[in-house]
């Protein structure tokens, strides 16, 4: 039995302890917050989603960011600076974002996601579905018809690839859902996505982690790897050392920084994104939805509650508000759901959380050469909650020696030096 130690316990952290403590390992997860925080892992949309196998760096995606960039209510802003490493991840997103990575990047992260969704199933089973997982698809509702159009064409991709889905008009899509009045062109419907609430699943599996022997050691900032003979020792804190025999890194946009401890280099930008959650909407949806002009998410949640997340401003690691970036999801809202007054959010108390960015949008997941007994588990994105599951029955296979079911070649935390 092996002394794994798990930096951070956002939701890749709880899934990968989770997992290796079900294996008999010792688990020590160590985070900078406290038990009761509100990363990432909480604020966001709560969307499982096998339709989303493209990732972020896609062909068309550079030259829609620089026209979005110069308007700071768009879904993407960066803001403008000379840092080097911003300049370096940016140069590298251009040369990811082909048909080539595409088509090597989707199959994978088709796989991974349908694997996530029977990995959540699972657990919804386990403990009576105690988070709220709810299976009836995804609309990705279109405002006008070009970008129907567009969005029929990614579903026939889609189809194609085994994920369904199905196009509907108008009238369709306001029948598919008729909890709520929308005004949109039509959508596009991908029956086997899911959403669930955040802060419930990460409950549940910090009950699990606990029931499963996992200790936790909070308010201990993780500065720095011990580390000798191409072997990691142990992990310096803001606490004290804690040694272990495995280490698995899951510190999300932090990770750039401290792997540079031991010399490791992961490309990474802190993608910021925003919620604001109205505890008594006007009208409750019945399945969870993009906006996809605007790209926001929206989703209800358990106990009546409905979400709206979105937009990626790369601004350094701020967590600071910024108010015409709220406004900007405020605005969406009322577009697509006209029952809906930008007044309904005006006054809700908005989120932000960090979500880690890699250049080709692809996670930093597997064992890196350099260090024997140290796994790498971040750079998800937009796509943690989605990919948790999977992400943390991977890693314990790791643990274990075995082979994973999955090619993790071009998820190498090496793939950049």
């Amino acid at each position: 039995m092996s002394h794994v130690i798990v930096l951070g316990a956002g939701v890749i952290g709880l899934c990968t302890a989770l997992e290796v403590a079900k294996r008999g390992h010792r688990v020590t997860v160590i985070d900078r917050g406290s038990e009761e925080r509100s990363g990432c892992s909480y604020g966001n949309a709560g969307m499982i989603v096998p339709s989303h196998f493209v990732p972020l760096a896609a062909p068309g995606m550079v030259a829609l960011g620089l026209k979005w960039m110069w308007n700071p209510e768009s879904p993407f802003y960066i803001k403008p600076s000379l840092d080097p490493e911003l300049l370096r991840w940016g140069w590298n997103f251009w040369k990811a974002a082909t048909r080539e990575h595409v088509k090597r990047a989707s199959p994978l992260l088709r796989d991974l996601h349908l694997r996530s969704r029977l990995l959540f199933e699972e657990l919804a089973a386990a403990c009576e579905n105690d988070f709220g997982l709810n299976q009836r698809g995804l609309l990705m509702l279109c405002k006008t018809q070009r970008t129907l159009d567009e969005e029929a064409d990614s579903a026939q991709v889609a189809r194609e690839m085994g994920v369904p889905a199905e196009v509907l008009d108008a009238r369709h899509t306001n029948e598919m859902d008729p909890g709520i009045t929308m005004d949109v062109a039509g959508a596009v419907y991908y029956p086997k996505d899911c959403h669930l609430t955040p802060q419930l699943f990460m409950r549940t599996l910090q009950r699990l982690c606990k029931e499963a022997g996992v200790a936790f050691l909070w308010g201990a900032d993780a500065e720095a790897l011990c580390a000798e003979s191409g072997r990691v020792l142990a992990v310096k804190t803001s606490q004290g050392e804690t040694e272990g025999d495995e280490f698995v890194l899951c510190l999300g946009s932090w990770s750039s920084a401290f792997s540079k401890s031991v010399g490791l280099r992961l490309p990474m930008q802190a993608g910021k994104g925003y919620s604001l959650t109205l505890s008594n909407p006007r009208q409750l949806p019945h399945l969870c939805s993009i906006l996809t002009e605007a790209r926001v998410a929206v989703t209800p949640m358990t106990g009546g509650s409905l979400r709206f997340g979105g937009t990626m401003e790369i601004s350094g690691m701020s967590e600071a508000i910024n108010p015409r970036r709220v406004q900007g999801i405020i605005n969406a809202a009322s577009r697509y759901f006209p029952e809906f007054s930008p007044e309904d959010l005006a006054d809700v108390e908005p989120w932000s959380g960090l979500r880690p960015c890699s250049p080709d949008g692809l996670p930093y997941l597997g064992r890196t050469r350099y260090f024997s007994n140290l796994c790498i588990a971040t750079g998800h994105a937009m796509m943690g909650l989605s990919l948790g599951p999977v992400t943390g029955h991977i890693v314990a296979q790791l643990i274990e020696k075995e082979q994973p079911e999955f090619d993790l070649t071009l998820l190498s935390p090496d793939r950049y030096g």
